[in-house]
């Protein structure tokens, strides 16, 4: 099944706190992957940044709203407890927590304005990827960033087309040397690229020594 959003995980997070007891981060996130029925591969899934697990950044984010709306409490680093509030809201047996359903509460819509005078917004335009439906703050910027890297390099690749083959020529050369071989442009490599070189266009050294 395909790994639920950060909104779809608020309800469940809640209810795994509602004993009203102290509970682990990494155990509600624990409980919420069984109840959605997540294999192992779908729960090590990764952001495009390879530095979070996707399913982990959305209980985190769903926690971190929950927490705004003042549903949740943090007693101490990575352990949170349900507040007389969100009790108040099982209670009422509400089916469904979203972003706007949190828009009652006034703790939530400060968050919310300060988020905004600090500058975090979207990226809209042909440069950005459309981001997938309940996607985090994160995964839309990661989103946006990896669009934009996508039209920097097809317009790269348009101007390095356009260019003299003596230009591809060094800058395959300088491309070799900033990726770590040789030393400095001028010890690490030369470009010959002239008529009866025998097809060799530059020589480059293997290793920052220069021994090879």
């Amino acid at each position: 099944m395909p790994i639920p959003d950060y909104q779809s995980c608020m309800l469940p997070f809640l209810q795994a706190l509602a004993d009203s007891a102290e509970h682990r981060i990494r155990d509600v996130e624990e409980a919420l992957a069984q109840q959605f029925g997540l294999t192992a591969a779908e729960r090590s899934q990764l952001l495009p940044s390879g530095r979070q697990a996707i399913f982990t950044n959305r209980v985190g984010w769903a926690r971190t709203y929950l927490k705004k709306a003042a549903l949740v409490e943090a007693t101490r680093r990575g352990v949170f407890k349900i507040t007389l509030r969100g009790q108040q809201v099982l209670a009422s047996g509400q089916q469904h927590i979203d972003v706007r359903f949190l828009d009652q509460f006034p703790e939530f819509l400060a968050f919310k304005a300060a988020s905004r005078s600090e500058g975090e917004r979207t990226v809209d335009g042909p440069a950005a990827d459309e981001p997938e439906a309940g996607a985090t703050p994160e995964e839309q910027i990661e989103s946006a960033h990896q669009g934009l890297r996508r039209q920097l390099a097809d317009e790269l690749i348009q101007r390095v087309l356009g260019c003299s083959p003596a230009f591809f020529e060094q800058l395959v050369i300088e491309l070799l040397v900033a990726m770590g071989y040789g030393g400095s442009r001028a010890d690490a490599a030369q470009r010959i690229g002239r008529s009866g070189d025998g097809g060799i266009d530059g020589i480059i050294k293997e290793d920052k020594l220069g021994l090879d």
